[in-house]
């Protein structure tokens, strides 16, 4: 199918841990990378029009985790679904890219916490930071997750609605936009990589994989960024925020600029789906971040 306003001329894949991923590239050659993470349950569509507004001046990376958008989706027999195992990928993938230094990445939802991870593994690389509507840390201190991630983490009910009613995808385009409901060929093109059953795992792993005790199998990386966070506390740093977010709300706001008080701060009467909401906002800010803070 087609997608709107998406680079497909840009389409690359890269073999990793014997699956194809598929990322974007495309901009200047020998120019600043920018790296671009995305989450659960969206694909490097999410960026399309940030990737366009930024090739003429950049050179833009943006990849599709192994399970997501036009990457290969194995099973569970295939693919270790784990934080430890996307933060390989992404360290696989840049570094088959030849991708070692003067990085900024962008990162959003569960991208936030691969890259920041991958940021913490390589804090020398890292050059500026831009943030959206994601986290670095750990739930903050009393707060519960929504009530739609609790019945998308129930064993079996998950699977169900997940996998067989794609309810985590249908609800995300939906919930996900709060300005006004997405144009129905850009909701088309945000399903279209889970079209069926086992498309959907990668989704369902990713709820899953969200590590509320501290037995589970990725509680240590995220604690090892939230306990890193402060040795970026002096890089350029963007943090743009929708304030809709049912998910990433304003608890989550409060606890980055309590963490990193001296990062840009935007905040946009926008959802989840920031760049989708309010692109035409975002993406300029973005823009005179970058040009403002050239890397020296």
């Amino acid at each position: 199918m087609e997608y709107p306003d998406y680079p497909v001329q840009s389409s690359c894949y890269a073999p990793i841990n014997n699956r194809q991923m598929h990322y974007l590239e495309g901009g200047k050659d020998h120019a600043e990378t920018i790296v671009m993470v995305h989450g659960n349950p969206s694909w490097s569509f999410y960026y399309r029009h940030l990737f366009n507004a930024l090739i003429d001046s950049y050179h833009c990376i943006v990849p599709d985790h192994i399970g997501m958008g036009l990457s290969d989706k194995p099973g569970d027999d295939e693919y270790e679904f784990t934080l430890q195992q996307r933060l390989d990928d992404l360290d696989m993938l840049l570094s088959r890219l030849n991708v070692d230094n003067d990085v900024t990445l962008v990162v959003h939802d569960w991208g936030g916490i691969i890259g920041l991870a991958y940021a913490t593994r390589y804090p020398e690389k890292i050059k500026r930071l831009v943030i959206l509507n994601t986290a670095g840390f750990h739930i903050p201190a009393g707060k519960q997750i929504p009530w739609q991630l609790k019945l998308s983490r129930t064993p079996l009910l998950g699977s169900i609605l997940i996998q067989g009613f794609n309810a985590f995808c249908r609800g995300a385009v939906k919930q996900c936009v709060t300005r006004a409901p997405m144009a129905s060929d850009v909701k088309q093109a945000y399903l279209a990589p889970y079209d069926k059953w086992g498309h959907r795992l990668s989704v369902l792993r990713f709820v899953e994989d969200i590590p509320l005790a501290k037995d589970h199998v990725s509680y240590d990386i995220v604690d090892n960024v939230d306990k890193n966070l402060k040795q970026f506390v002096n890089l350029p740093i963007l943090i743009c925020w929708g304030l809709n977010d049912f998910v990433f709300d304003t608890d989550f706001l409060n606890e980055w600029k309590r963490r990193l008080p001296n990062a840009e701060y935007h905040e946009f009467d926008a959802g989840h789906y920031l760049l989708e909401d309010a692109g035409n906002e975002v993406i300029p800010v973005i823009k005179s971040f970058l040009e403002n803070n050239p890397i020296k």
